[in-house]
């Protein structure tokens, strides 16, 4: 009688299949994130202008020119000033928006699907929208101003400050609130409703809930879209491309929209890469800000 031992098979080590799984994730990240990032890095370090044949490493000499000029640090400033503005604005209207989509009465979710509307509509396009909105012959917000008594005359909103300013952030905050609304909402959503039932059994008001209940709870979210949007709005362009083009003047001049004056009109790669580093320096510095906070709100 004679019996068969199956030979048994060698099983492939967790580690080589896991970077199996991920070598083609890591390779995109390579291609779309390390290697542009890397290549911006590079061109920061020359005097890299299209125009000149001569491309010579400089060191951090860029950084040092574009430190000490003052209009940098205008535009600075502008997309600082830019930032707060429409974060502060973004963040108040989606969690107002986000308390009442929270709430239950009849077509709720017809207008959980319409606040979806802005946020599909291409950032271009929104631009070009808001540009006809205000325009200053036949734009829907003098008109509608108008009518109510607001102004007398029809007004060009984007050749003068503070109106241009002012516009450009409500145009940029009106395509960004609904995402911030909607993550907002999604935190709302994990709140135990016996909490404020409690609450409403011991008498408590309405601001005692929200500032007792539903805020310390809410924070984790609340900072994840406070970090998403302070990115996206330090690095603003789109809306400053189509709208104003950095003006009237160097009004709307931010960050983003010189990297491209720099780059594609100076044609001066070196130096648009500084600002681009710059930019993402300070992207990098409040994001981390921000973390800190939240580590801070969790551990109390």
């Amino acid at each position: 009688m004679t019996s068969s031992i199956e030979p048994q098979k060698k099983e492939m080590p967790q580690g080589i299949v896991a970077a199996l799984f991920t070598a083609p994730a890591l390779l995109v990240i390579c291609l779309t994130v390390l290697f542009p990032f890397g290549y911006a890095f590079y061109l920061s370090l020359h005097r890299y202008k299209l125009k000149l044949a001569d491309r010579p490493f400089v060191g951090f000499g860029n950084y040092s020119k574009v430190l000490t000029d003052e209009d940098f640090w205008a535009s600075f400033l502008t997309t600082v000033t830019f930032a707060a503005g429409s974060v502060v604005l973004i963040v108040t209207v989606a969690f107002f928006v986000a308390l009442l989509l929270d709430q239950d009465f009849p077509g709720r979710g017809i207008l959980r699907a319409l606040l979806l509307v802005p946020w599909a509509i291409p950032a271009v396009v929104n631009g070009f929208l808001w540009k006809w909105l205000l325009n200053p012959s036949y734009g829907l917000i003098n008109a509608m101003f108008s009518s109510v008594g607001i102004i007398d005359n029809y007004q060009s909103w984007m050749t003068n400050m503070p109106g241009a300013f002012i516009w450009t952030v409500i145009a940029y905050s009106w395509i960004h609130m609904p995402l911030a609304a909607l993550l907002l909402l999604s935190g709302l959503q994990t709140v135990p409703k016996s909490l404020h039932e409690a609450a409403i059994v011991d008498a408590a008001s309405p601001w005692q809930r929200l500032s007792n209940i539903t805020l310390p709870m809410l924070r984790p979210t609340l900072t994840v879209v406070l970090i998403f949007e302070t990115i996206f709005a330090l690095k603003v362009f789109d809306i400053i491309f189509v709208l104003t083009a950095g003006g009237p003047g160097n009004a709307t001049n931010v960050l983003g929209w010189e990297i491209y004056i720099n780059t594609f009109r100076k044609l001066d790669f070196g130096t648009g890469s500084t600002i681009a580093m710059l930019l993402g320096l300070l992207t990098l510095a409040i994001a981390v800000v921000f973390y800190a906070l939240l580590d801070r709100g969790e551990s109390q």
